[in-house]
């Protein structure tokens, strides 16, 4: 029977479980960081065995993520309510299973319904992992545990290109979605036996079903009218239409419940919004980015999966090495300049991709603009999740954290759907390199005006936070994809429902 956050076993780091502890959660957490960084290196590959246009391609980035961001909330819910531990493992196993029916898919529908399925898995065990150390761990121990928590986790995302890379290249890029079941079968075991459950004493009232549907639904919608837009029929402007009708019905149940999932009232921190607002135009012109980076170096510059992935590995090793004290120096002189020069610095990036075409040298050619994206990005993360988390009292900083995680993946699959139909893609585009160097040339500019949009805006609204608020615990990270996800201090991540300290 679940024990709640008040009477967990204050386990020791230096302890055999907090051990057991630190390796399932992070085992857990690479699984879907693994996936968020790999796939997109695997896509040329996955177009070319399983006959798919670009659409296809869009849509197996998006079906992960449009599940995972429209119920990543409602996951730290049901571990608050249900159990941490159980709720973690659950999303382990159907993480895994999905990853099987992604790795055995024999075309492409197949392969986008699994990483619907597989999204689904990870909204269960992404806040799971981090709410797992913080309702376990002693006090005095918790933040070294989240440190190294990060860190590994860190490793795995600076490590995910190669590794896709490797696999593409070698066995296949079934083996990308493959690799995950092995680990599940090590992660859950573990878990089961070694890892204490929790869960929210304060988590009360329904589950707000309703309104993660509604907000999935209408981020589907959306994405769908947005990759077909180019066929201009009908069906699409009714889709289109439904999925904004989606999107009103969803604020206006988030309104009226009693529970809600998103609660509305925490957008009235302006600091909150606008902080939130950067994030999406951050987030969609880094899922852009990385989108089309991953094809442009294989299809046009003639990389091969392994040495695309290698490519990719300095902007990742630069947060992981530098996030710590980007956020440190955002804490003595404040957000506002970090996350002004932070997206400038990507939007240069941006412009420097230019110079990436047909037989374009690595060294003069491509690292410079990943270097420059790199440091932008280490600029500006830190701060913008302690902004976040600044904004709003403190008893709301894991759903703070939610909202903004999610606002960040959901702005990254609609940039994936919106920017090739903005660059004039068409949907055989992947498979000529002039074409698809054509539209590139096209999209980058959009991606570094939307930075330079996220740069004026946190320059005109963001402000420096009050004494004595939330700092964040994560302070390591490597994620390209998301801002790092923060819990509340009984262990409530992206729910919120923790009890503040």
């Amino acid at each position: 029977m679940a024990v709640t956050a008040q009477h967990a076993p204050a386990v020791r780091i230096s302890s055999p479980t907090g051990r057991w502890i630190l390796l399932t959660t992070v085992l857990g957490s690479s699984m879907a960081m693994l996936d968020s960084t790999v796939v997109n290196v695997a896509l040329p590959r996955i177009g070319r065995d399983l006959d798919a246009n670009l659409a296809a391609l869009q849509w197996t980035v998006n079906a992960y993520m449009v599940t995972l961001a429209g119920l990543i909330l409602l996951g730290g819910s049901l571990g608050d309510r249900y159990g941490r531990r159980r709720i973690f493992v659950l999303g382990v196993v159907w993480f895994a299973t999905a990853s099987l029916l992604c790795g055995l898919a024999p075309n492409a529908g197949i392969l986008v319904a699994a990483r619907a399925l597989q999204g689904i898995g990870g909204a269960l065990l992404t806040p799971g992992s981090l709410a797992l150390i913080q309702a376990s761990f002693h006090p005095d121990d918790r933040g070294r545990a989240v440190g190294l928590w990060s860190g590994f986790g860190g490793i795995g995302a600076a490590v995910g290109p190669f590794l896709g890379g490797w696999l593409v290249a070698g066995p296949g890029w079934r083996w990308v979605f493959l690799l995950n079941v092995p680990l599940a079968l090590v992660c859950a075991p573990i878990a089961v036996r070694h890892v204490p459950e929790s869960s929210g004493g304060t988590a009360h009232g329904r589950f707000d079903v309703l309104g993660a549907a509604l907000g999935a639904l209408s981020l589907a919608l959306v994405t769908y009218a947005l990759i077909e837009a180019r066929n201009g029929t009908v069906a699409v402007a009714l889709t289109a239409v439904a999925g904004v009708l989606a999107a009103v019905a969803f604020v206006y149940v988030e309104k009226h419940r009693r529970d809600p999932m998103m609660p509305p009232d925490i957008f009235a921190s302006r600091q909150f919004t606008a902080v939130n607002l950067v994030t999406l135009c951050v987030y969609a012109a880094f899922g852009g980015f990385f989108f089309l980076t991953a094809l442009q170096l294989q299809v046009v510059a003639g990389y091969s999966p392994l040495e695309a992935g290698t490519a990719l590995l300095p902007t990742t090793a630069l947060m992981l090495l530098f996030s710590a004290r980007s956020g440190a120096l955002a804490d003595r002189i404040g957000p506002r300049l970090p996350l002004t020069a932070g997206p400038l610095l990507c939007a240069v990036a941006m412009l420097l991709m230019l110079r990436v075409g047909k037989g374009a040298d690595y060294l003069t050619d491509v690292l410079p603009a990943l270097l420059v994206m790199g440091a932008g990005m280490v600029t500006l993360v830190a701060p913008l999740t302690a902004t976040v988390l600044a904004s709003v009292d403190t008893s709301r900083a894991g759903l703070a954290s939610g909202i903004n995680n999610a606002a960040a993946r959901a702005a990254g699959l609609i940039a994936v759907a919106a920017l090739p139909l903005l660059a004039g893609m068409g949907p055989e585009a992947y498979r000529s390199a002039d074409a698809f160097d054509a539209a590139f040339r096209r999209a980058m500019p959009i991606c570094a005006a939307v930075l330079v949009v996220g740069a004026v805006l946190a320059f005109t609204t963001v402000r420096h936070p009050a004494p004595g608020c939330r700092r964040p615990e994560c302070r390591t990270h490597g994620s390209v994809t998301t801002p790092p996800l923060e819990t509340g201090r009984g262990g409530g991540a992206a729910s919120g429902t923790g009890p503040a300290s």
